[in-house]
């Protein structure tokens, strides 16, 4: 079974572009994701230079690469659901060089941005969630009024 699940950063806005013959829509873009370490073990393998990141490129396919091109922006955090693809290339010299990357089935937004009207910024004031609003709700209620 090929089925990768990653939650990271990305690196940089999501390149957008729709496929001549088709005009389907691919997006694609790179997420950082952490390694899993310690604090100390970070901070030891920053001082001399480890890397305590993957960076993983993701493609994604149709709709769901349009709205990760118009909402998603550097920086921001996203869960990707997908499969590992592999591939090669020749260059112009004659090496061979290999590709990992996923194609994505699913993106999810992890967190809103708090800029509305910023490119690439989502925020829709909907699903925005007050715990107060909720608070005293069923202090007011009789067991009578509850419809269940």
């Amino acid at each position: 079974m090929n089925h990768v699940v990653l939650i990271g950063r990305l690196v940089r806005d999501p390149e957008l572009r729709h496929i001549a013959s088709t005009g389907r829509a691919v997006a694609n873009f790179t997420i950082a994701v952490d390694r899993n370490l310690s604090r100390d073990k970070k901070a030891e393998y920053q001082q001399k230079g480890i890397p305590t990141a993957d960076f993983i490129r993701v493609n994604v396919w149709g709709r769901q690469a349009e709205t990760s091109a118009q909402y998603l922006a550097k920086g921001r955090m996203v869960a990707v659901e997908g499969a590992i693809t592999t591939g090669s290339f020749k260059t112009n010299t004659g090496e061979t060089r290999y590709t990992t990357e996923v194609t994505a089935n699913h993106v999810e937004f992890l967190e809103r941005s708090d800029s509305p009207g910023r490119s690439g910024s989502y925020s829709d004031p909907s699903m925005e969630y007050d715990p107060g609003d909720f608070s005293n709700a069923s202090a007011d209620l009789d067991d009578d009024e509850v419809p269940f």
